[in-house]
């Protein structure tokens, strides 16, 4: 079975992979903690991708990766649970978002379907070699204020070339979503889908 996506807002997102596992993304936004997770994932530092408190329950054998357990020394580490494996990728070059303290993942699921977190970023050097890893989904931020803004996430996608791609992380918090659909019909993409907190994405 295909995992499955739930976009919670902003930054956060909840995937139950198909074997039922349950990996929460830059916990944060919205809604859908309530299932006990198997994995969390943080790409850095800032409040508003590290609410992990907001996941009550966690199954036995919980992993947390946190950017500095990802990112060490300037290594980028790779992780392999089965389920799913995962590509620590570079993020930040922007003032507000050090290199050495962000980063990306790429997920790849049992089934081999990829896709690509952005995290807080600007145009990052590694994206010029994304073409080669045949992405199915890439989530890009596109704020604008903190990270690039939509024009260049939108040149970004081209680049990195994933089947789908879907902007993320649209504004920085002023409501209770971190959704602007204005920047999101703005967004340049092939494959674009646009996903509103609460919805759901069937990764196949």
């Amino acid at each position: 079975m295909a995992a499955a996506l739930l976009y919670q807002g902003h930054g956060s997102v909840r995937i139950v992979t198909g074997e039922g596992k349950v990996i929460y993304i830059d916990p944060f936004m919205g809604d859908g903690y309530d299932l006990p997770a198997d994995l969390i994932l943080m790409t850095h530092g800032h409040y508003d991708h590290t609410q992990d408190k907001l996941i009550k329950k966690r199954n036995t054998g919980c992993t947390v990766i946190k950017w500095s357990d990802a990112l060490k020394k300037g290594e980028y580490k790779n992780y392999d649970y089965g389920f799913v494996s995962i590509e620590t990728v570079e993020a930040g070059y922007n003032k507000n978002h050090n290199v050495k303290e962000c980063v990306g993942f790429i997920l790849t699921f049992s089934d081999g379907v990829k896709a690509y977190f952005s995290g807080d970023t600007s145009t990052t050097p590694s994206m010029a070699g994304f073409a080669e890893k045949k992405l199915d989904y890439a989530f890009l931020c596109c704020d604008g204020v903190y990270n690039m803004n939509v024009s260049e996430a939108s040149k970004c996608s081209k680049t990195i070339g994933a089947k789908h791609t879907i902007p993320y992380h649209m504004e920085p918090v002023k409501d209770n979503s971190g959704f602007d659909i204005n920047v999101a019909e703005r967004f340049d993409a092939p494959g674009k889908i646009i996903l509103k907190p609460g919805e759901e994405l069937v990764l196949q």
